[in-house]
């Protein structure tokens, strides 16, 4: 009897850790080919999160954040911005190629959007979807936003808060959360003021989250600058503004 019980539990781990796993789904931008992943619920029909990386790609970070978030019943889908073949090995590659598509960000907002359209295909309903991204990729989060996508809203975790100074500021329809570490050294206070303003030009629906002692990649366990408090606090954040929009 105590060998079936070990046998039964060991087969529960088993297929939770099967379950648990992120597929690689192959879709173009144009000629361009790109190597996204979804989480094993594709094709549920539930509500779905659009997951925008740091700028070396599909990170741990990434991934442990989709698992996570189709734990919690979404459909996560993680994209891939620069496509196969430009993954970067380095951070001067990373900077290089992120610095591109912010300088190009028509691209940018394009690879999100065949992105989006990829995580509906993965049975995310329509109607409510969201977007998260961290770093380059919460750059990417605000871009959605400022590109009116239809999305519900947007998670911008440690991103670049900046755009180019001539272009205008747009109305932003979705709802906006950024995460902003208060000790990043990327981030300028110019940088801030600006974005407050460009919201409220916008009149969106929008909140910062300011966390203290925290560098640029505080949310990352891999990171020197990772606040493991502060790390969940913001986690629980992101949760808690999905489930307002989603469920």
């Amino acid at each position: 009897m105590k060998g079936f019980i070990i046998a039964c539990l060991l087969m529960g781990i088993f297929q939770t850790t099967q379950s648990q796993t992120l597929k690689t789904v192959t879709y173009v931008d144009g000629t361009q080919k790109l190597n996204g992943l979804v989480t094993s619920n594709a094709g549920k029909q539930l509500p779905g999160v659009l997951i925008l990386p740091a700028w070396k790609g599909a990170d741990n970070e990434a991934r442990t954040a989709a698992l996570d978030l189709e734990k919690e019943g979404y459909i996560a889908f993680i994209a891939d911005i620069y496509g196969e073949g430009y993954t970067p090995t380095t951070n001067e590659m990373a900077a290089k190629l992120a610095s591109s598509y912010k300088n190009d960000f028509q691209t940018y907002q394009r690879r999100i959007l065949v992105a989006l359209e990829q995580l509906k295909a993965q049975g995310a309903k329509a109607d409510k979807i969201a977007v998260i991204g961290y770093c380059f990729g919460g750059t990417g989060a605000l871009e959605a936003a400022r590109a009116g996508f239809d999305v519900k809203g947007v998670v911008s975790i440690h991103g670049g808060l900046s755009k180019d100074a001539s272009r205008p500021n747009n109305p932003i329809r979705t709802k906006v959360l950024v995460e902003h570490p208060a000790e990043d050294k990327s981030v300028s206070q110019e940088d801030l003021q600006n974005l407050i303003k460009e919201l409220n030009d916008g009149k969106a629906d929008w909140q910062i989250i300011t966390y203290a002692n925290t560098g640029h990649t505080f949310t990352n366990p891999e990171s020197p600058e990772y606040n493991e408090v502060m790390a969940k606090r913001a986690w629980n954040h992101t949760l808690l503004f999905l489930k307002e929009l989603l469920k």
